[in-house]
């Protein structure tokens, strides 16, 4: 989830618990994004892998670790219970923790004690959605409504924020059951990947033997079955010499497939697809997408790029639109 959702949600929780209290509120907010202050170990996460990003920040240790210290300092700088301060404090870090697991980007609650994950894949780790909704409420809270209209209306705004969010979540966390049941009538499909619809999914397969890696998907609509796909593609994860440039689509997606993951994680840790194309010239193109990593009907991709006379792959990452097989 996005920064902005975390934050909004917390504050909404805390609001649940325990009412119209500005200092707990603010704690209650404060805490829920606080998890992804993580990015500041980022120069120490290689040495000590328990600093990573979704590590000891997304567990359940650490946020009652933030909850203890912050509710012994927090009425130092606002007045409070604090044991009220723990109560919203904790929440907020949980449901943060509860909010990533929910997504397709796995967190470690049990951290430091176990590294047994929690994903769901009910959502995008990034849902535009959400995140439009989250920034406009923040706008039309502490902006339009602020001092501004009746605390009524402010009322009716956080009730309707909260009804928002609660049928979201549940509407995702049914699509995803749906999903789980459906897939044992698919066949070949053993993994479940959401979009950004809840109504649409989709289902693949991924199997490595002898070095290489073959991944089957197709995408679900609930209530329709399967709308695209099957599509099935395969690239080597050992680099080789090649002399010259390939000679059909297998074969430049094959060459480019260890390239693609050396030049971006996003393609090594991510499920993925690719296509390959000839330009006029000569020159093969191969470009391998993340199927996880999508926006506005691009993806976090990279493109190889065989000179048509041999010679070095030009290799960039970037977010591209597939050609042929929408994500």
């Amino acid at each position: 989830m996005d920064l902005f959702t975390h934050v909004l949600v917390a504050y909404l929780l805390a609001y649940g618990l325990v009412g119209f209290h500005p200092q707990y509120l603010a704690a209650g907010a404060l805490a829920g994004g606080l998890p992804d202050g993580d990015a500041i170990f980022f120069p120490l996460a290689r040495r000590f892998p328990i600093l990573r990003h979704h590590g000891i920040t997304h567990s359940i240790f650490g946020v009652s670790v933030v909850a203890g210290v912050g509710c012994l300092v927090a009425p130092l700088l606002a007045p409070g219970s604090p044991l009220v301060y723990f109560l919203v404090l904790e929440a907020g870090g949980l449901a943060h923790v509860a909010m990533d697991g929910f997504t397709h980007f796995s967190v470690p609650p049990l951290l430091p004690f176990s590294d047994r994950r929690l994903e769901l894949d009910a959502d995008r780790a990034i849902n535009f959605l959400t995140l439009g909704v989250s920034v406009a409420s923040f706008y039309l809270l502490l902006g339009v409504e602020r001092n501004h209209v009746p605390f009524e209306y402010y009322l009716v705004t956080v009730w309707v924020l909260m009804a928002f969010f609660g049928a979201y979540f549940f509407l995702r966390l049914f699509g995803r059951l749906k999903m789980g049941r459906k897939l044992r009538s698919l066949g070949e499909f053993d993994r479940v990947v959401p979009t950004s619809s809840p109504l649409t999914w989709l289902v693949l397969s991924e199997k490595v033997e002898n070095e290489r890696v073959r991944t089957s998907w197709a995408r679900y609509t609930l209530g329709r079955g399967v709308v695209a796909g099957p599509f099935r593609v395969e690239g080597s994860l050992e680099s080789s010499e090649h002399a010259g440039a390939p000679s059909n689509e297998a074969e430049a997606l094959d060459w480019a497939y260890p390239l693609a993951r050396k030049a971006n994680r996003m393609i090594e840790s991510t499920y993925h697809f690719g296509e390959a194309f000839q330009d006029a010239g000569g020159s093969w193109t191969a470009v391998w997408y993340s199927l996880e990593f999508t926006m506005f009907g691009r993806s976090a991709a990279v493109k190889v790029r065989f000179p048509s006379g041999g010679g070095a792959a030009e290799v960039r990452s970037a977010f591209y639109r597939p050609l042929r097989r929408a994500i």
